[in-house]
């Protein structure tokens, strides 16, 4: 299924919404663990589709290379959500969403750090990619 822009937009302004929930009801502090189960509730609770923990195929010169990569979700097919619980983000951090976007051919992902006081101004980093710019503004 292919989504627009304006879908993945949409979609990205709910799971910030169900991230700030989440952290606005636990605090920082804890363990990435501990936000990944309550951030899997929230997503049921509001109806969003995901994926969580799923494996990251990486294929090398036509071969399927055995790995241990684990998204931590894919959200509506069209979203890689990575959650961190960390001082402060890294580029290895960024590095590792933009990659596990580009292996599972995503437009977007949202990287959340759990580890701070106000999550949406300091906690959450949106990317996308040439599969965002390709596709279409409108409704589909």
């Amino acid at each position: 299924m292919t989504h627009s822009q304006n879908f993945i937009d949409e979609l990205t302004y709910e799971l910030n919404g169900a991230a700030i929930e989440v952290h606005k009801s636990l605090g920082p502090g804890l363990l990435e663990d501990v936000y990944m189960h309550c951030l899997k509730h929230e997503l049921s609770l509001r109806k969003i589709r995901f994926q969580s923990e799923m494996s990251v195929p990486v294929v090398y010169k036509e071969i399927e290379v055995p790995t241990k990569l684990r998204c931590d979700f894919l959200v509506e097919g069209a979203v890689c959500v990575e959650i961190k619980s960390v001082k402060e983000l890294l580029p290895v951090h960024k590095a590792q969403l933009l990659t596990y976007m580009k292996l599972l051919e995503v437009p977007k992902g949202v990287l959340y750090n759990f580890n701070v006081v106000n999550l949406f101004h300091e906690g959450q980093q949106t990317y996308v990619n040439e599969y965002f710019r390709m596709l279409p503004h409108g409704e589909m």
